[in-house]
C-alpha cells in the first residue's frame, strides 16, 4: 500500500520535534547545558552512578545481583513460588513432568542445607548488614530446607498431595495435620526484608558520604527493573524507593524520572568506568528533554492548576472484612504479619511491582528511623522467632 504524506505539514511537524535540529530538541540542548553542573543520579538493575556535574568522573556502586549474599539469600526466598509452580504444573499438564523438577529441587534444598552454617554467613558471605544476625539466619536456613524438603519428599511418595490446600496448610501458613512451627511465609517477608535491609543500608551510607544537593539533584532510574512490566513508578520502584529514603526526603518526587527504554551501563569490571562515563551525555540528555516538555507547564498553562506527585495511599487490611487491594497494603509494624503476606500476594498479582520490593520500603523507613544502623532494626519474621533446627 502507498503511503501518501504532505511534504509541507510533514515539515511543519519536524520543525517542533523528530528532527535533530528542530525547536525542542534545540530547547533540550538548552535545559541540559543548564543543568552541567548538577547532580546526575543514575540507578540501573544493579548499579547506581552518581554524575557529579561540571566533567567530574562519574562514582559506581552495586546494589543488587552484583553484591555479595543477594542471590544465596534469593534462593531461600524463592522456595515458596518454586513448590507453589510445581502444584500449577502437576495441574496444568498431568503428565507428571513436574516430578523431574520436584527432584531436582529436593536436591539442591538437601545440597543447601549442608553447605549452610553460621559460618557460611558469618566468614564467608559477611554481608555488613547481618552482622550479629549470622545463627539466626542460618537457622532459617536450615529449617526453611528441611520443611521444603519434606513437603517435596511426600508430594515425590503421592502426588495427589500435591495440592494448592496442603501448599497453604502444610507448608506456607500452617493450620493442617503436619506440625509447622514457623509458616513459610513468614520465612518469605523475613527474607525479602533482609535483602532490602541490605540494600537500603548500602545505598544509604554510599549517598550520605557523596553529600549530594539533594534539591538540585537529577535521578534517572534506567533500564529494567525486575520483570519487563514491574517498576514503572516510583512508588513501584524498590530502587526509587531506597532512593528516597537515603535523601532522607530531601530528594523532591518530580525531580525524578522512570526510564524503562534508557540505555543502561554494564556493571563495571575491575574499576573500569569507561561504559558509565560514555552514556553521561545521553543519560543527561533523556533527564533534561523531559523536563524541558514539564517546564512548558507553567509559561502555557499558568492560572490552572498544577500537576504535583502524590504520596502513596496505603489501604489498610487490618479489618479482616477487607479481600481486595488496589495497592500494597500499609505496615503498622514488624509483627503485622497480615499486611506483609498481603503484600506477597500482591507482588505477584500486581504486574506493576517487584517481586522482592514487597517489603523494600519498610525496610527503609525502618533503618531511617535508626539512624541507618541495621543492629537496632527489628526484622520481621526473624527477630525473637526460634526456627527449630532439628527437623
Amino acid at each position: 500500500m502507498t503511503i501518501r504524506e504532505s511534504p509541507e505539514l510533514v515539515r511543519l511537524f519536524t520543525t517542533y520535534t523528530a528532527d535533530p535540529d528542530s525547536i525542542g530538541r534545540h530547547l533540550t540542548r538548552a535545559v541540559t547545558a543548564r543543568g552541567r553542573n548538577d547532580p546526575l543520579l543514575v540507578a540501573t538493575g544493579a548499579d547506581i552512578a552518581l554524575y557529579p556535574g561540571g566533567g567530574k568522573p562519574p562514582v559506581v556502586e552495586g546494589f543488587r545481583i552484583s553484591t555479595k549474599g543477594f542471590k544465596e539469600l534469593s534462593g531461600i526466598s524463592h522456595l515458596g513460588p518454586a513448590v507453589a509452580s510445581l502444584v500449577n504444573l502437576r495441574a496444568l499438564l498431568g503428565d507428571g513432568s513436574w516430578r523431574a523438577h520436584a527432584e531436582r529441587l529436593l536436591a539442591e534444598v538437601k545440597n543447601t542445607r549442608a553447605a549452610n552454617g553460621v559460618e557460611l554467613w558469618r566468614d564467608t558471605l559477611a554481608v555488613e548488614a547481618y552482622r550479629g544476625r549470622e545463627q539466626e539466619i542460618a537457622d532459617l536456613v536450615d529449617y526453611s530446607c528441611a520443611v521444603t524438603a519434606r513437603y517435596l519428599t511426600a508430594a515425590l511418595a503421592d502426588e495427589d498431595y500435591l495440592t494448592p490446600e496442603t501448599l497453604r496448610s502444610d507448608f506456607l501458613a500452617g493450620g493442617g495435620d503436619v506440625d509447622l512451627p514457623v509458616p513459610v511465609n513468614d520465612m518469605m517477608v523475613a527474607t525479602f526484608f533482609l535483602a532490602g535491609l541490605d540494600i537500603g543500608f548500602r545505598i544509604t551510607r554510599w549517598l550520605s558520604a557523596q553529600d549530594i544537593d539533594w534539591e538540585r539533584a537529577m535521578v534517572v532510574i534506567a533500564g529494567q527493573q525486575g520483570r519487563p512490566t514491574a517498576g514503572v513508578t516510583w512508588n513501584t520502584s524498590s530502587v526509587a524507593t531506597s532512593i528516597l529514603g537515603a535523601s532522607g526526603g530531601r530528594l523532591p518526587l518530580e525531580r525524578m524520572y522512570l526510564a524503562p527504554h534508557a540505555p543502561t551501563f554494564p556493571t563495571p569490571v575491575d574499576g573500569d568506568l569507561t561504559g558509565v562515563i560514555a552514556l553521561e551525555e545521553r543519560l543527561r540528555g533523556i533527564w533534561c528533554g523531559t523536563r524541558a516538555t514539564v517546564e512548558l507547564g507553567a509559561v502555557m498553562f499558568d492560572g490552572y492548576p498544577r500537576y504535583t506527585p502524590a504520596g502513596v495511599r496505603f489501604p489498610d487490611v487490618s479489618d479482616t472484612t477487607v479481600t481486595e487491594v488496589s495497592e500494597m497494603p500499609v505496615i503498622h509494624s514488624a509483627e503485622d504479619m497480615r499486611a506483609m503476606v498481603t503484600r506477597l500476594r500482591v507482588v505477584l498479582e500486581d504486574p506493576r511491582q517487584l517481586l522482592s520490593g514487597c517489603v523494600t520500603d519498610f525496610a527503609v523507613a525502618s533503618l531511617a528511623a535508626v539512624g541507618n544502623d541495621p543492629t537496632r532494626v527489628v526484622v520481621p519474621g526473624l527477630t525473637g522467632v526460634h526456627y527449630p533446627t532439628d527437623l
